[in-house]
């Protein structure tokens, strides 16, 4: 029989397990915290900005004229002009076949002769009863008679010429010419076509004059007024300098976009419908600014982080302006002299401690 002191081994086992796991418990391992994220900070600082502002847009005729016959039904004989043609004031276009409207012409000449004649054979014989009235050589009808036919003819004299004028404003008609100087913009003409009155033979620029539509924001125009000086850059890379002429009274409906009309110097380089890009050079002034990189945009705008007194990042929502030499115009945003995080401040979080790579801005 087994003495009852003796206890079951799993039971000394279960008693003891608790105080080895509690002396094998050892002081727990400091925190080992990372090192603050080194950024590059800029200070908020005025600076002398010109503008910067651009916009896009096509070439436009200053005024684009187009040159239509006023005749129907007259075939086209010679095309005088092509496209991007100088063309001066009152230079034939085109002309039309004047053939039918000649023998007309010519059919209202011989009866105007005719009736001529008979209007001057009516004045000699009116002037032979001059004085007779009452002295009962003839009678008193038959020279009203002789001086009605003088009236009569000459009232026939005169349709007749004015017939023969409408034929011969008719025949003037029938050549094509510019109605201005300019430059032929297009030419939808050829020998042989059928003039159509109110259909356009030819596009003209007036003076050759070709500006700039500068499509800008609702919210951009305000910066811009009529006078202000612009450049331009074609497509080719080529320069102009060029000046604000007329600022859109309407915002697009599709596009939601303002019209600038940019005037420009004449060039042979430029093309109507072509594409430009025109750059907004207003005068310089001292703004607050940062560089571009500093300012970060998301869906609830625009915002720049500055490190506090503490080194500690913090978001400020910003407005920007103008954009020039890699600097953006604060419009509203920090004070001068906050330090704004430049680069690095994609690892940061708000409220996180960090170290300021360039000394120079501390």
């Amino acid at each position: 029989m087994r003495p009852p002191s003796c206890l079951p081994s799993f039971l000394i086992l279960a008693a003891v397990m608790p105080l080895l796991a509690g002396c094998g418990n050892s002081a727990p391992e400091p925190r080992h915290e990372l090192p603050p994220q080194a950024v590059t900070v800029a200070v908020v600082a005025k600076q002398a900005m010109a503008g910067g502002m651009t916009a896009s847009g096509r070439l436009v005729a200053f005024e684009e004229i187009a040159v239509a016959p006023d005749l129907n039904g007259y075939r086209v004989t010679q095309v005088m002009v092509e496209e991007d043609s100088v063309v001066r004031r009152g230079q034939v276009l085109a002309t039309l076949d004047d053939s039918l409207l000649r023998s007309q012409i010519d059919q209202a000449r011989a009866t105007l002769a005719q009736q001529e004649i008979a209007a001057e054979q009516a004045r000699d014989q009116a002037a032979r009863v001059h004085g007779l009235d009452g002295q009962g050589v003839l009678s008193g009808e038959a020279i009203d008679n002789r001086r009605i036919a003088v009236r009569s003819t000459q009232a026939v004299v005169a349709a007749t010429r004015a017939q023969l004028n409408d034929l011969l404003v008719r025949q003037s008609h029938l050549v094509i010419r510019a109605p201005t100087d300019g430059i032929v913009l297009e030419r939808t003409v050829r020998p042989g076509d059928t003039s159509a009155a109110g259909t356009a033979m030819f596009r003209l620029a007036r003076n050759g004059l070709i500006e700039h539509y500068a499509e800008l924001a609702e919210g951009d125009i305000a910066r811009i007024k009529v006078g202000d000086p612009a450049e331009i850059t074609l497509a080719s890379g080529q320069k102009l300098a060029g000046k604000v002429r007329l600022i859109g009274a309407r915002v697009s409906d599709q596009t939601g976009l303002v019209i600038a009309r940019i005037a420009l110097p004449r060039s042979p380089d430029l093309r109507q419908g072509g594409f430009a890009q025109a750059r907004f050079v207003q005068e310089g002034a001292d703004v607050l600014a940062v560089p571009e990189a500093a300012v970060d945009f998301d869906a609830s705008g625009a915002s720049v982080q500055i490190v506090n007194r503490d080194d500690k990042v913090q978001r400020v929502p910003v407005r920007t302006g103008r954009r020039a030499q890699g600097l953006v115009e604060l419009v509203a945003g920090p004070a001068a002299g906050s330090r704004v995080v430049v680069k690095g401040g994609a690892f940061t979080l708000e409220g996180d401690k960090v170290r300021i790579a360039n000394s120079n801005a501390k």
